[in-house]
């Protein structure tokens, strides 16, 4: 295991010719967001026995609670709310590398939320391009980020601007619905970004305007044939946008299986690659660790439970290096 180094924000190259050659060469943090179409399905407790079993794999991980209206992140991990955390960084009194606190857990830093703050559930755009910012410069090989529930606007651009977007689900008709509105409505929020940014967002907006269409496959496909330029700019939204599903409290074959079910059904109306991360199973172990304000992958780590959440870190691992092998990712 790599050893654990301090959290710290690269500094700015120096002005001139004579910039250090390693600086180069390094890569930003890669960025994890873990959400959910709705509360109450283990999200947090997903997000930080993730990035423990990330940082037993020997990945320097910062773990951030970006749920701006219900952080919870330090309790998941049996930690005091500390002193300070995400809404010093959104308010300019703090840089995010000098909120990152230690967990106890080799290798892994915790960024708490921002309890209690009245502008938090609605940060400025300025705020958040300043927090992906410095998400990305931190001097870690992963960022976890745990999202809110819901929708919201900076929940679906903290999802977009993550490397691997997680969505969790339980096998509840109630939960596919709403894990299903998030993937439309973060597909939508990506495709507006990019349309907007190349002029042709006029010509979009006709075409759907134009005709009845099952998918953004069908979209793509009348735009493409109207605007050829245009369409190859959502062409590449579409490939580009590939979110990632994990089952969470699954308890039967049957539960293990609708990972698959819904991944084929979003493919089929999306047109889009998704993965299906894998499944946590309903362990008792869960609940007994949380009742002892102690992580599961430290409670019990041979629980069924925390060997899934291995098993998912190295999925993580295995899909980065087929994007590399194909040239997906750098």
């Amino acid at each position: 295991m790599a050893d654990a180094r301090p959290l710290q924000l690269v500094p700015a190259d120096p002005p001139g010719p004579r910039r250090p050659a390693v600086r180069a060469l390094r890569r930003p943090a890669r960025v994890v967001s873990v959400g959910g179409g709705k509360g109450g399905i283990g999200k947090s407790l997903v997000a930080a026995n993730l990035a423990i079993a990330l940082a037993r794999r020997g990945e320097r991980v910062v773990l951030v609670d970006a749920d701006l209206a219900g952080a919870n992140l330090h309790t998941c991990l049996g930690l005091e709310l500390p002193r300070r955390g995400l809404a010093d960084v959104m308010e300019r009194r703090a840089e995010l590398a000098e909120v990152a606190v230690p967990t106890g857990v080799e290798n892994l830093g915790l960024v708490a939320g921002a309890m209690d703050h009245p502008d938090a559930a609605n940060p400025k755009l300025s705020q958040k391009a300043r927090l992906v910012k410095q998400l990305q410069a931190l001097d870690a090989d992963r960022v976890v980020i745990d999202l809110g529930a819901g929708t919201h606007l900076h929940v679906l651009d903290l999802f977009l601007v993550s490397e691997h977007g997680l969505l969790v689900l339980v096998p509840e008709p109630s939960a596919v619905e709403n894990v299903y509105r998030f993937v439309k409505a973060a597909f939508w929020r990506r495709v507006r970004h990019a349309v907007s940014a190349h002029g042709c967002e006029a010509q979009l907006r006709a075409v759907i305007g134009a005709g009845t269409f099952r998918s953004p496959a069908e979209i793509l496909g009348a735009l493409s044939a109207r605007h050829p330029q245009s369409g190859a700019v959502l062409a590449r939204e579409l490939a580009a946008f590939r979110p990632r599903l994990v089952v969470n409290q699954a308890r039967t074959p049957q539960d293990e299986q609708v990972g698959q079910a819904v991944v084929g059904a979003w493919r089929k109306f999306f047109g889009l690659r998704m993965d299906y991360l894998g499944h946590v199973p309903h362990d008792s172990e869960m609940w007994r660790a949380m009742r002892a304000r102690r992580p599961l992958l430290v409670h019990a780590p041979e629980a069924a439970a925390a060997q899934s959440f291995a098993q998912l870190a190295e999925g993580l691992a295995a899909l980065e290096t087929a994007e590399i092998a194909s040239g997906r990712a750098t």
